[in-house]
């Protein structure tokens, strides 16, 4: 029996995203070894090591492949369901909390970088002056999440324990709950369910962590090893839909070139289009520690031809 591929999880402790990741692998009770990186650029460990510019954190490697986190929610009739609200309700909801950011404290250089990765120069002051109104569509959000949770169900779907669903928005409510002013939000009268929810979630992730084995911190060239050393999943697992990368124009082995539709757009991934399908694309990419295989979802990335021909 060979031995179970090694799961690490490149992050950094202020990355809200970073802590829903944390928390969905406790949940599952996936042990991980962790790479703390930098909370801006550059980052070797992930661009030189691996072979990959994708911007974002966090990145999941398990075994030979590098996953940029997607959502899976198996068991339940809702799966579908749960997927989407974890994917597009949750983006929404997550859009408001970098406004909410203290970013006249934040410096010149974390401004330049986030600037950057938006795409655009960011104006502190202009999003200072939209504070309230950041405010009152969060408040929005709360009132839509007390609804949810109306018939006093434990959880924000039919579960036994938290899913997905809670996962993704726990770690967001948890992150903007550290900013000044949200406090004012969590009126017992207006969301008493909410709150209770949320501190429901905060103790069963307690739990968790208490009776689960801490993450192994290691550094980037250990985890690159590992993960270049390890066996890749069978690409015929994801398979090649002919007909999708007809529609994108594409060819298997084509070498392509993939970002986000969203921020960190300017940092494309480019590499060998392995694997497609509905569901996810794999690009195997060349770092310095060898060759590896890079797994984005469909939903939310573009795909193109970086070059006319194959690598």
């Amino acid at each position: 029996m060979s031995a179970a591929p090694p799961v690490i999880l490149y992050r950094y402790d202020a990355s809200p995203y970073s802590h829903k990741i944390d928390n969905a692998l406790l949940l599952k009770g996936i042990s991980h070894s962790r790479v703390n990186v930098s909370p801006a650029l550059p980052r070797p460990e992930i661009t030189d090591l691996l072979g990959t510019t994708y911007r974002r954190i966090p990145i999941l490697a398990i075994g030979y492949g590098t996953l940029l986190p997607r959502s899976k929610q198996g068991g339940s009739a809702d799966t579908g369901l749960v997927k989407a609200f974890s994917k597009y309700y949750v983006d929404q909801l997550f859009s408001l909390g970098p406004l909410l950011l203290p970013w006249d404290k934040l410096g010149p250089d974390f401004i330049k970088d986030r600037s950057t990765f938006f795409g655009a120069p960011l104006d502190v002051k202009a999003i200072q002056a939209a504070r309230p109104q950041t405010m009152s569509k969060l408040a929005s959000h709360y009132a839509l999440i007390e609804e949810q949770l109306s018939d006093d169900r434990q959880w924000l779907f039919d579960t036994e324990s938290p899913s997905l669903a809670d996962i993704s928005v726990h770690f967001l409510l948890a992150w903007v709950n550290n900013f000044r002013g949200v406090e004012s939000l969590y009126d017992e009268k207006q969301i008493p369910r909410t709150i209770k929810w949320l501190s429901r979630v905060s103790a069963f992730l307690e739990n968790k962590k208490r009776n689960s084995q801490a993450p192994v911190l290691i550094k980037g060239e250990e985890a690159a090893d590992k993960i270049s050393k390890s066996n890749h999943e069978p690409l015929s697992i994801v398979g090649f839909n002919s007909t999708e990368a007809g529609r994108l124009g594409l060819k298997q082995g084509d070498k392509v070139k993939v970002a986000p539709e969203d921020t960190g757009r300017a940092f494309l991934t480019v590499g060998n289009l392995v694997a497609l399908n509905r569901e996810e694309v794999i690009v195997q990419v060349q770092g310095q520690k060898g060759v590896f295989h890079v797994h984005f979802p469909r939903l939310g990335f573009m795909i193109q031809p970086a070059v006319k021909g194959k690598l």
